[in-house]
């Protein structure tokens, strides 16, 4: 499936349920705010997370009371209803993020999902050991793609398997991480074809490569951004110490 028609389908699919409960013409507004480290992720003891880093930032929508999350690296404020909402044409980052940071906020107002809220302070580096343990136990001692650098998670991966990271951020790129090199998005390709696993962050669908993980191999999404979009994708996602 190409990026067009997933973002149809998952735009279609969500329209459909805004519909069904009978919000779609009603004038609800939702707002989006970046949210500040603290705010975001709390006061962890590691520093290189990307949001710690000032790398990406998360993007918060509030429906009805209920929030909704998406990391973006174009953060800013939006402010409309629903409709006008899913008749945006999500063409650029900023424009998914509100898609995603509203699906997010609604489906779970409606009782489809659970945990978009990001977890805070040491609860990212509980969620890496438990994602290892959760490999071991779904999958047969797996050839690990990591796309996008979760530092807790590269390093308790590379403990137990072999693996392999891709990322986007130049900084990272070329850096020995756990051992393991951070590897540009251009051999993602070739690093696709290596792995028996994809473990990749939710965030890619605010980034438009989304499509690279989910038609070939087994593929893991992570994180608060991709809740919604799993859900409706009939994807799989990980993400337990969000609330």
């Amino acid at each position: 499936m190409d990026a067009g028609s997933f973002y149809k389908e998952l735009i279609d699919k969500f329209k459909k349920l805004v519909a069904d409960n009978n919000l779609l013409n009603e004038e609800i507004f939702i707002t989006g705010r970046t949210l500040s480290v603290e705010e975001a992720i709390g006061r962890p003891k590691r520093r290189d997370y990307p949001i710690v880093k000032g790398k990406e930032q998360l993007m918060q929508s509030i429906f009805k009371g209920v929030k909704g999350q998406a990391f973006t690296d174009m953060a800013g404020d939006y402010h409309g209803t629903l409709k006008e909402i899913l008749e945006i044409n999500p063409e650029n980052n900023f424009d998914r993020a509100v898609l995603i940071a509203t699906m997010n906020a609604v489906m779970r107002y409606l009782g489809y999902i659970e945990d978009t809220i990001h977890c805070h302070d040491e609860k990212p580096e509980e969620c890496a050991k438990q994602l290892v343990c959760y490999i071991k136990s779904e999958y047969d001692s797996p050839k690990v793609a990591l796309i996008g650098l979760q530092p807790a998670m590269l390093e308790n991966i590379a403990r137990e398997f072999p693996v392999r990271v891709v990322d986007m951020d130049p900084d990272n790129v070329g850096q020995v991480k756990s051992g393991i090199i951070v590897e540009p998005i251009e051999v993602t390709d070739d690093v696709l074809k290596w792995c028996d696993l994809i473990v990749a962050t939710g965030s890619t669908v605010v980034n438009c490569t989304i499509t690279n993980y989910c038609n070939s191999k087994p593929a893991l999404f992570f994180g608060t951004t991709g809740a919604a979009m799993t859900y409706l994708m009939g994807l799989k996602r990980f993400c337990p110490h969000s609330s």
